[in-house]
């Protein structure tokens, strides 16, 4: 399911990421990598705040559609 469908709160892992090349590349960079745990913390109009780690990176609801967990 997308990430965008994902309970707040609770901790999933990131199963694959859709997309080309570049906008792989692009969440690669924020930390977003097949594997990695992810916590929904906010979501406001499809605009969601996750936690990787210690980081919070917010994303635009069509990036954050493109993340499968």
């Amino acid at each position: 399911m997308p990430l965008t469908l994902a309970t707040k709160g609770h901790p999933a892992f990131i199963k694959r990421i859709i997309g080309k090349d570049e906008v792989r590349r692009h969440l690669a960079n924020l930390g977003l990598i097949e594997g990695k745990e992810i916590t929904l913390v906010s979501q406001v109009g499809g605009n969601v705040v996750v936690r990787i780690g210690d980081l919070r990176v917010a994303l635009d609801r069509s990036l954050a559609q493109r993340i499968m967990v």
